[in-house]
């Protein structure tokens, strides 16, 4: 149950009985900015007065009055111009931990994607080597992401770009040949300026080597070119799905772009355009500021980007007559549009933050203005050890591997610590700080709450066989027993978890479980010290074993979310601290 929801639509009913004929649209229930003021606010009088011809405070008033009716709300205060909070019976909240435990895993789901369709594209990265550390952050939002919204109803289809039609795939097959040259016993030296330098690229050289021998060793590059370049992108594929599988990451469809090209998908779709008077031959106006050294003025095929929203029209060719990485990236959205997508989501690195407005630009214009793209942009992570820069290895050439991360620390910390800030936040990710067992490090915090929790039911299976089973179909007397104001504002933090994971869903923004996480494990460890330091407040009385099993309900309430959350995040939780 979404509590907030509920209200809502209380709320609403009240108003269309007062003050019939408004449009109720705007009006939210949600908790109010401090928890002293309440369990539940709502902004009804003030954004409805003007049309109801009152002031808002004289209609605030008149709703509470209403308000005060319901059954569960115990006080109904006006604050401020018109702002109307509300305060809930316990009983309430103890109905909410039943919830809980009676919907378990599933508690917290919901039909708000109504089964729609969404595209979550997403890792995207250039088949040209091994995962990096700045992969794994867009890798494991994408996920998360595709994860939260097919919690939530959505159908979801988790989705890689395969950029393999652009010269950087030239660059690869040059450099992979240069290392089959090595494999065949040539001293290649250094490895040339503009090549790729990682030894990565050693074993598909040396496969090479040994599937056609020297047949390439002395022939022209444009006999071999097309046979290197399929067999490296191939083999760089596959070093990537392997990386990615090793972080727990996967995808549904992967689409080439070449593919694309070689189907006739990009003239077709600039065709598409052209018919609806979308392109056109023109010259730009030169960039604003400094001209960049061979910047000049040539006609150009231009897409009208600025008929949807972008700042300036987009070239479509190069000065070479081949297509634009735009153009190519026009085709696919508009294949995501006619595969059923009007939902599409793409999860960039932050060095594509000028490619945005015309990305949009173009799915709007495909798409008749019937599909929406959101772009979610990873700004750099930072690897530390000690507070100081850190480089793992050379193996890769220039950067860290996400192979080598996860060997350091583990799938579960990186994923849970990727999602630890906004996408759009630079990250640091400490080596020293992410192995920390404190609550400066979130994911040990929350692990621990729910360690510590099952450390509890393993010691009340020893005292109270059977207390499984009474727990799991609770007596709302016995629940009722739960008094203490952190026991329930522990109950209050559960009871926010669908309206949470509904409100990530809608702004597409899962770092906001991973901040839930960490409140409710901190609620949690507030009562295991409460308890330390007040007998009473104990979770397991020998003497009191009816209070024991209401506190081992809220427990048993806590892990099903905690691991809930986890699972979101593609971590798993654990019983034990080791």
């Amino acid at each position: 149950m979404n509590l907030f929801k509920f209200f809502r639509q209380e709320i609403v009913a009240i108003v269309e009985r007062v003050v019939p004929g408004l449009d109720t649209s705007r009006i939210t229930a949600e908790p109010p900015r401090e928890q002293a003021h309440g369990d539940v606010a709502t902004n009804a009088a003030m954004v409805l007065a003007k049309a109801a011809g009152q002031k808002p405070r004289d209609l605030a008033e008149r709703l509470a009055a209403e308000l005060r009716g319901l059954k569960a709300v115990t006080g109904v205060e006006v604050a401020g111009p018109g702002f109307i909070n509300m305060r809930l019976a316990d009983w309430f909240w103890i109905e909410r931990l039943t919830d809980v435990l009676r919907e378990g895993d599933a508690y917290g789901s919901s039909d708000l994607g109504g089964g729609r369709r969404i595209n979550v594209e997403y890792v995207s990265a250039n088949p040209t080597g091994p995962m990096h550390i700045g992969h794994a952050r867009g890798a494991v939002t994408g996920d998360a992401l595709a994860s939260l919204l097919a919690r939530v109803g959505f159908d979801v289809t988790r989705e890689y770009y395969v950029n393999d039609a652009g010269a950087q795939v030239d660059v690869l097959a040059r450099s992979v040949h240069l290392r089959y040259l090595e494999a065949l016993g040539d001293a290649i030296g250094e490895i040339p300026e503009g090549l790729y330098p990682g030894e990565y690229l050693k074993p598909a050289g040396a496969e090479l080597a040994r599937i056609h021998g020297p047949k390439w060793k002395d022939a022209p590059e444009a006999e071999w070119l097309a046979a290197f370049r399929g067999f490296a992108v191939d083999a760089m594929l596959g070093m990537i799905k392997d990386d990615l599988a090793g972080l727990g990451v996967r995808h549904d469809v992967f689409v080439s772009e070449r593919g694309l090209v070689e189907d006739g998908k990009v003239q077709a779709a600039l065709d598409f355009l052209d018919s609806k008077g979308l392109i056109y031959e023109g010259v730009l106006e030169p960039p604003k500021g400094k001209l960049p050294d061979d910047w000049e003025p040539r006609p150009q095929t231009l897409f009208r980007a600025t008929s949807f929203g972008d700042d300036v029209d987009r070239p479509l060719r190069k000065s070479d007559g081949s297509w634009t990485y735009f153009a190519s990236d026009i085709a696919y959205h508009l294949d995501k549009y006619r595969r059923g997508f009007t939902a599409m989501i793409d999860v960039w690195g932050a060095d594509h933050g000028g490619y945005v407005k015309r990305m949009q630009a173009a799915v709007k214009a495909v798409s008749g203005n019937e599909a929406d793209l959101d772009v979610k942009l990873c700004q750099m992570v930072n690897l530390l050890k000690g507070g100081q820069p850190y480089k793992m290895s050379k193996r890769a050439g220039t950067f860290v591997t996400l192979a080598d991360l996860v060997e350091a620390v583990g799938k579960d910390v990186v994923r849970f610590i990727m999602l630890t800030r906004k996408n759009d936040a630079h990250l640091d990710f400490d080596l020293d700080k992410v192995m920390e067992q404190s609550r400066d490090n979130p994911v040990f915090y929350v692990q621990y709450a729910h360690a510590r929790c099952h450390s509890v039911m393993r010691h009340a299976a020893e005292l109270w066989p059977d207390w499984t089973a009474v727990v799991e179909h609770p007596d709302a007397a016995v629940l009722g027993r739960l008094l203490d104001p952190a026991e329930l504002g522990l109950i209050r933090l559960l009871a926010g978890w669908p309206r949470l994971l509904e409100t990530a869903a809608e702004t597409h923004e899962p770092h906001r479980i991973a901040f839930y996480l960490y409140d409710l494990a901190a609620g949690f460890h507030g009562l295991w010290n409460k308890g330390k330091d007040e007998s009473r407040l104990r979770f397991l009385i020998e003497d009191d074993r009816e209070l024991s099993l209401a506190r081992l309900a809220l427990l048993k309430a806590v892990t099903n979310v905690i691991a809930s959350g986890l699972a979101i995040f593609g971590v798993r939780p654990v019983e034990e601290m080791r």
